[in-house]
């Protein structure tokens, strides 16, 4: 309880106080630059999610000028304080071997952390939970979002929830014409990103660079073996570690440059962009990312265990399973984690014989079966894929949970650029009804 209540002590204090450059604003044109940053995961495993973000926010805020009641924060917060967590109260990230947690204002925590709350954030209505901050920026200003968390074909992962590429796109478009930014710039860590932004319209003024393309996973990197779990994911790391080695330089290196260095450096997933590759890609990365001043902070040497270990975010959970069974001396506790390996091992299965049992019953035929599961499609039909997803997580199984089915619902998507959404969405609820 004592925890409890600490924690929620400092979060109202950091609500609460603004320092005084937060009263400065950094002007572009008469503009300002916002931000909105959000690690849509919860749990131990994924504390590399949570991690990046913290980073994330200490780089804005601190180095780069951007006054803190213009950036906004969402973030589960179950990790600093998790019982996993040998270092109470701490979070690290695996550029630097400093905690990066302290000092960073939340404002939508725990159960506030939904796909429609940041779809409102996003469009500045007013707010009535957290610490009620919304995106009242303007036709000057410009606008940062980074979000990093789990993705599938055309849906993004919340702790709770799925933000589909149906509804991204309908809340962008009422930005634009609410002339809610001047331009926008998105930075996305998930498997198969580039689908949320596949059919970005570059007449919006928003550019859209992601971790990975249409059909693959992102990867986490950097493994600190005390804690066994992933100190960051390998695209967020290399685009943040760019912008410290020219820090404060960030006015010399443009949206197109930056997105060039990135992509060499990500060896393991396909760095995309999309959207806007004219205007917003011979930016200045300082127009979206911040200011700094002259004045250079070095950042100490690390000297945390560390083993640069990519591998994909859909398989860091089952690494992280069998790692803490294997390091377990309890009998009870490895029952237990044996028990539950087992589980995810057939439930793997299971889903694509779901899958298999979906697609023949919607094409009527193993040949067109076949056709639609060999590999990903475009999302042609955003509602439908929004529609059939939407009733696989709830009738099926669940993203958050079992990460790996990931790699396998482009079976689900396909079937939507030939197939009709009920039919479809009655061969998920015949067939998962009966699992």
């Amino acid at each position: 309880m004592f925890r409890i209540a600490l924690v929620a002590a400092c979060f109202l204090l950091a609500v609460q106080s603004h320092p005084i450059e937060d009263l400065l604003q950094q002007p572009e044109e008469g503009g300002q630059i916002w931000a909105v940053i959000i690690a849509g995961s919860k749990n131990w495993y994924n504390y590399r999610h949570q991690s990046d973000v913290c980073h994330l926010y200490h780089l804005l805020t601190k180095k780069h000028g951007i006054p803190k009641k213009n950036v906004i924060t969402f973030m589960y917060n179950d990790i600093a304080f998790n019982e996993e967590n040998p270092h109470q109260g701490v979070i690290i990230n695996a550029l630097h071997g400093k905690d990066v947690y302290e000092g960073v204002m939340i404002d939508y925590m725990g159960k506030d952390v939904t796909p429609q709350l940041f779809l409102d954030v996003l469009m500045g209505k007013d707010m009535e939970f957290g610490s009620r901050k919304s995106l009242k920026s303007g036709p000057k200003d410009t606008v940062f979002v980074n979000f990093v968390d789990h993705g599938g074909p055309g849906v993004l992962g919340f702790p709770a929830g799925e933000l589909h590429v149906a509804d991204l796109t309908k809340t962008l478009q009422t930005m634009y014409m609410d002339k809610h930014y001047k331009q926008m710039l998105w930075y996305v860590e998930a498997c198969y990103s580039g689908s949320m932004f596949d059919e970005l319209s570059p007449d919006m003024n928003i550019t859209a660079h992601t971790a990975s393309n249409t059909k693959e996973s992102s990867y986490a990197c950097v493994k600190d073996e005390e804690m066994d779990v992933y100190l960051g994911d390998c695209w967020s790391l290399n685009w943040m570690n760019n912008t410290e080695q020219i820090y404060p330089n960030l006015s010399k290196e443009t949206v197109e440059e930056q997105y060039e260095i990135v992509k060499n450096m990500t060896t393991h997933s396909h760095a995309s962009i999309y959207g806007d590759l004219t205007y917003i890609y011979k930016e200045p990365i300082s127009v979206f990312l911040g200011h700094p001043g002259s004045a250079i902070e070095v950042e100490p040497v690390s000297d945390w265990d560390y083993i640069y270990k990519p591998i994909p975010s859909q398989d860091v959970m089952m690494e992280y399973l069998k790692s803490k069974r294997d390091k377990s001396f309890d009998v009870e506790e490895t029952e237990k984690l044996d028990a539950e390996i087992r589980y995810h091992i057939l439930t793997e299965g299971k889903v694509q014989e779901v899958l298999d049992q979906i697609s023949r019953q919607v094409t009527g035929s193993r040949e067109m079966d076949t056709v639609f599961s060999r590999h990903p499609q475009t999302i042609a039909h955003p509602e439908c894929n929004k529609g059939v997803l939407s009733a696989f997580f709830s009738q099926c199984y669940k993203m958050q949970t079992h990460p790996y089915i990931t790699k396998y619902l482009y079976r689900l998507t396909n079937l939507c650029n030939a197939y009709n959404v009920k039919n479809i969405v009655s061969a998920v609820t015949d067939n998962c009804n009966c699992n």
